[in-house]
């Protein structure tokens, strides 16, 4: 199932070229156009997919077993010590284009790419309340 408005799925069956680096009958794995360092993939199913709450778990492990290949080979390839895999699920987290994809950036100390982590702590009791919620979710069909 594709949307024919997502440029992905136009993407996945080839209808707009892409610098494709691997391929198989689930997924294409391509150059990103706007990279944060040089060897920046994409990771894209072929079916549509809006974000990854929209994918079967069975479906999500074919779709990511190749990840761990494809790190190796970019940072092979690129010479990088390191490696950044991103997925974002929503605009508040940044995603951009709603079919499901995850970002492989090679890394290397001298970047300057940064990252963000502003770690911060829990008032009292609120840990609790969030972990019994998520327990809750969990259950919910």
């Amino acid at each position: 199932m594709n949307d024919p408005n997502c440029i992905f799925c136009r993407i996945a069956t080839a209808q707009i070229p892409a610098a494709r680096v691997f391929e198989n009958e689930r997924a294409v794995a391509i150059l990103d156009i706007s990279p944060l360092a040089e060897g920046h993939l994409l990771l894209i199913p072929k079916q549509h997919v809006p974000d990854i709450r929209g994918i079967s778990p069975a479906d999500l492990g074919e779709l990511t077993g190749v990840l761990p290949r494809l790190v190796t080979a970019v940072m092979n390839a690129t010479g990088a010590t390191g490696a950044n895999v991103l997925q974002n699920t929503g605009a508040s987290s940044g995603q951009a284009v709603f079919h499901l994809h995850f970002h492989i950036i090679p890394r290397v100390e001298s970047d300057a790419l940064g990252y963000r982590w502003n770690a911060g702590t829990y008032a009292a009791g609120r840990a609790e309340a969030i972990k019994e919620a998520v327990i809750q979710n969990l259950s919910a069909p």
